[in-house]
């Protein structure tokens, strides 16, 4: 099982990917955003999955870390 973070623009956002990853059966849990990441609501998604389910995050996701050995990879970044 891999581990993820999503950052979000906005709360709202953020619980909506929450709702979709457990309802998706990935263990997920809402959090502060690690200080080394930013994020423009504070708020992220961190969630255990075989595959990184960008596809359950909401439109309004700011971006996508792997967490590997306690650091962040990017992995994709909104451009909207």
């Amino acid at each position: 099982m891999n581990e993820y973070i999503a950052t979000f623009h906005t709360h709202l956002s953020a619980m909506l990917s929450f709702q979709a990853l457990q309802q998706a059966g990935c263990e997920a849990k809402m959090q502060p955003v690690p200080r080394t990441l930013s994020s423009s609501c504070g708020t992220c998604v961190r969630f255990s999955a075989q595959t990184d389910c960008r596809s359950l995050l909401d439109t309004d996701a700011e971006a996508l870390y792997a967490v590997r050995d306690g650091a962040y990879v990017l992995l994709w970044q909104n451009e909207d």
